[in-house]
């Protein structure tokens, strides 16, 4: 299998992602730094990832709020019921790890829901910046917590409301 890479420019940062031959996402980087490097099989081809750069800047612009791209994230079935429900997570939005494992039906797992959200292949697209701690704070993000905030004050601005961790 074939897989192809590409910078993906945003206001926020510039973020990188990966397609296989079939134009699935495979995995969606919140740093583009060290992207070449990533997966050095990867073809690096722009044009493939047209579309993933297409809904990103839509995303960015306010006008896509849900992203319609075929996602294959790899791994242990828990990682993968975790990063199911946080797609649930409606745009604009923010919950708890606690409620994540509440949701997935394991009540006492918050902590391996924050390492399933730390694993998570396709950060963005699979919404794990909507996550914040049980006390309100932001917590743990891979693109860091300076970007976690400028998204979430970014959907909290489309959706016409105040930033609100809890919103």
């Amino acid at each position: 299998m074939k897989r192809y890479w590409a910078v993906i420019e945003t206001p926020f940062q510039a973020m990188a992602a990966w397609v296989d031959d079939k134009d699935n996402l495979l995995r969606f980087h919140l740093r583009a730094e060290g992207a070449q490097t990533m997966d050095r099989a990867a073809i690096h081809d722009p044009a493939r990832l047209a579309e993933v750069q297409r809904q990103v800047t839509d995303y960015a612009n306010g006008s896509r709020r849900d992203f319609d791209l075929p996602l294959a994230p790899q791994g242990p079935a828990f990682e993968m019921r975790v990063w199911q429900a946080l797609r649930d997570i409606p745009f604009g939005a923010t919950t708890s790890y606690g409620a994540v494992a509440k949701t997935i039906g394991q009540p006492g797992a918050a902590r391996a829901v924050g390492a399933a959200n730390n694993a998570n292949p396709i950060g963005l697209i699979i919404p794990c910046h909507r996550v914040i701690g049980a006390d309100g704070q932001l917590v743990g993000y891979g693109g860091g917590l300076a970007l976690k905030r400028k998204l979430l004050e970014h959907e909290a601005r489309v959706c016409g409301r105040r930033f609100d961790l809890f919103g």
